[in-house]
């Protein structure tokens, strides 16, 4: 093969695998001979001080001779160091977080206030102390009660939750609201979406979640739906798009904790939105949501279920 091709050849090779270069490296880690594996360390205990590092400051680091950085490069199938530098340089766009060394967890206390916590421990908690705070500081109790009034008027609804903690959160409002007698559908396929929403009538209401606001195919759907007069409500950061695409946007924003092995707090507080809607759901449609509770209740009872089961309402 002519030189040209063959260039050609490896650097189209090269930006085929140019997806995941810290996965490339921790896959060819045990196949990599000793001074590689040194640089291999080197590199993942600080990517960012990698990328900025010279050849011969990356030796250095790593205890090894400059040629054994050009052959580790070449070994987890990169052309030479300028082509991993580029490489490790777009790893940092999902952000350093998610590279942090694992902490080892100390033993949990024996009692509180006895001993060291676990590291989640504050920052789990402390996310869903916060989320109940911001809830209940940023979110309008006059727009909770304007959604309670289009839901529990509503001929048919559907909540909208498209990846992550969304879908989950579509799925958990359904589950609040059908025991009402809400004719509620949680949907996480937005073509599925998409196409009921063809069909909605003024009395039909979407309930669109997302913790970002800028999901291009959940704003598509409120966009229909309000095209067609149905109503719109939507569960997300204020300020964005679907928040000013939506009739009502229940919005509330907190500054996440930087751990990436921990729930979002957002995802605390959507929750906790969801949950004030319900219930206010409920008390507008009064004694008919009522009447539907005593009626699961009855038929849970006769199924088997004793008379002290958890309220209907969980």
């Amino acid at each position: 093969m002519p030189r040209a091709e063959q260039a050609v050849s490896l650097h189209g090779s090269a930006a085929q695998r140019r997806h995941d270069i810290i996965a490339r490296i921790k896959d060819c880690y045990p196949g990599l001979s000793r001074a590689e594996q040194s640089v291999a360390d080197a590199v993942l205990s600080d990517v960012q001080a990698a990328v900025d590092a010279s050849n011969a400051e990356l030796a250095d680091r790593a205890g090894v001779s400059q040629p054994s950085v050009t052959r580790f490069c070449r070994s987890i199938g990169c052309i030479g160091v300028r082509d991993f530098k580029l490489q490790l340089a777009r790893s940092l766009v999902v952000g350093e977080i998610f590279l942090a060394a694992d902490n080892p967890l100390p033993a949990p206390s024996p009692g509180p206030g006895q001993g060291a916590m676990p590291p989640f421990w504050t920052s789990v908690l402390g996310e869903a102390r916060l989320a109940l705070r911001e809830v209940e500081r940023q979110l309008d109790p006059a727009l909770v009660l304007a959604a309670a009034a289009i839901l529990a008027s509503a001929r048919r609804v559907l909540v909208l939750g498209l990846g992550g903690s969304s879908s989950a959160l579509a799925e958990e409002t359904q589950n609040r609201l059908f025991r009402y007698g809400v004719s509620v559908m949680a949907c996480k396929d937005p073509y599925l979406a998409r196409m009921t929403i063809a069909t909605f009538r003024p009395h039909d209401v979407v309930i669109a979640i997302s913790a970002t606001g800028h999901t291009s195919e959940v704003i598509d759907c409120v966009d229909i739906a309000r095209s067609y007069h149905a109503r719109s409500i939507a569960i997300t950061t204020p300020g964005s798009a679907l928040a000013q695409a939506a009739e009502i946007a229940l919005t509330t924003k907190i500054a996440e904790y930087p751990d990436a092995l921990t729930p979002s707090a957002s995802r605390f507080a959507f929750l906790l939105i969801i949950d004030l809607v319900a219930a206010a759901t409920g008390y507008q449609m009064g004694p008919l949501a009522r009447e539907n509770l005593r009626r699961i209740k009855f038929n849970l009872v006769a199924q088997g279920a004793g008379p002290d089961i958890e309220p209907l309402g969980d």
